[in-house]
């Protein structure tokens, strides 16, 4: 079954819908295993279901998907340029691969809080500590310390840990009925949506959905900033502001959001929220018709449940990167962030599909999907003949101007959905805009 037909079939999606989508092109993203695959079935449930939205009652018409244009958006860092100049987000020196004792293990440390950790639990020179170390102590030092690694394992070394028994038992994603709630009707333009996620998968999700119109409102912590290239490349088309949920007059803010609120989506480690008392059964109960986008790292069942992880982490330790690996044995890395964006993109298909679900029975609904639960799909899918090496595509007719205060922002358009209006906009207060 491909990624769009599986990717439908959880969403509850009406198969006859299928042969509307059409793919013209490549994404020119080689690989071992089937990328592009997995780019254009996550694009394509998200056209498949703003089309569906769009429509009503009616039938939706033909969906087309340029499989190139998916390409160069799954590579949207590496042509963000902010007044002519590259300022797409890379990787810190302590987020790679390093030998350890017995393979290879990855870091993340990308932020100043993940380094820090990694330095207290591998010593003043975390790479000579990690050579000292099987992989396995490596990643459960760094983790224990509050940090992000992964050894590298096979799939089959994977898929025989707890946790990789764990993934492999769940679908591809789920959207699930959350509590009653009166039919609604909504269209996607003006849809109020809180974006509590960060980094890539959410962000692109949030922002795949201001692209079609959506008021967007991201909130993230004063204490845990994002990166700014990050947020050059996410941002576009919402407003961003701070919230800080363990102080009473900001939690009571957020709660005020909700109430006015159609969506929420989040990024945290299961039962992260429900701590600050925002649990999906709960926001069900206090906000019926509220829709509810969960998208984790390692799924929201197992012993890793409630580890940080990130796409070059998750790749790691499924058996991806042994799977792309060098002849030399040197692990190696999918064409583009593709567990990132193609989560992103189903993000945004599960909102839209629980709006016409919504429209249809009404209810409160809530979706789960996790980066694991999607290189699990990857592996698992029949492989390409000839991995070959990433085609060059031109980026030129898929990317567009944004003015902002910094200056002019070229990025990559959003496939087959409306141009931003704007780059990023800060704001200081915590608001919806007027319907």
């Amino acid at each position: 079954m491909s990624v769009l037909a599986q990717a439908w079939a959880e969403l509850g999606g009406d198969p006859t819908l299928l042969p509307l989508v059409t793919v013209t092109g490549s994404t020119g993203l080689r690989s071992a295993l089937p990328v592009g695959a997995l780019a254009i079935g996550a694009v394509g449930a998200q056209r498949l279901a703003a089309a569906e939205l769009a429509a009503a009652d009616g039938r939706p018409g033909p969906v087309t998907v340029d499989a190139a244009h998916v390409g160069v958006a799954f590579r949207s860092e590496r042509f963000l340029r902010r007044g002519g100049v590259p300022a797409g987000a890379g990787f810190a020196p302590l987020s790679r691969f390093h030998r350890a004792a017995d393979g290879w293990v990855r870091l993340h440390a990308n932020y100043p809080w993940h380094r820090d950790a990694a330095i207290a639990a591998l010593g003043a020179d975390p790479v000579a500590g990690i050579a000292e170390r099987t992989g396995t102590e490596v990643e459960e030092a760094v983790v224990a310390a509050g940090g992000v690694a992964a050894a590298v394992r096979t799939p089959e070394e994977w898929t025989g840990t707890p946790q990789g028994a764990a993934v492999r038992a769940l679908p591809l994603l789920r959207l699930l009925s959350a509590g009653p709630a009166p039919a609604r009707s909504r269209s996607v333009r003006g849809l109020r949506v809180l974006d509590l996620t960060r980094v890539i998968a959410g962000p692109v999700g949030t922002r795949t959905l201001a692209a079609h119109g959506a008021d967007v409102l991201r909130i993230q912590s004063p204490r845990l900033p994002e990166d700014p290239a990050a947020l050059l490349d996410t941002g576009p088309g919402k407003r961003h502001t701070t919230l800080d949920l363990s102080a009473p007059g900001d939690r009571g803010r957020l709660e005020d959001l909700l109430s006015q609120a159609d969506v929420l989506v989040q990024g945290h480690r299961p039962g992260a929220l429900a701590a600050h008392g925002l649990a999906p059964e709960l926001l069900a109960e206090r906000h019926p018709g509220l829709v509810v986008v969960s998208l984790s790292a390692w799924g929201t069942v197992g012993p890793w449940a409630q580890r940080r992880g990130f796409d070059s982490i998750v790749q790691a330790a499924t058996g991806i990167a042994a799977v792309t690996a060098a002849d030399d044995g040197t692990p190696g890395v999918l064409p583009a962030q593709a567990l990132d964006h193609s989560a992103g993109h189903l993000v945004a298909a599960t909102v839209l599909r629980a709006l016409t679900e919504g429209a249809r029975q009404g209810g409160s609904w809530h979706g789960e999907l996790s980066l694991a639960q999607l290189a699990h799909g990857l592996l698992t899918a029949p492989r390409p003949p000839d991995a070959g090496t990433t085609d060059e595509v031109d980026p030129a007719p898929y990317l567009a101007d944004l003015d902002t205060p910094g200056g002019r922002l070229t990025v990559v358009r959003p496939p087959g959905a409306p141009m931003w209006r704007s780059g990023p906009v800060s704001v200081d207060a915590a608001d919806w805009l007027p319907r």
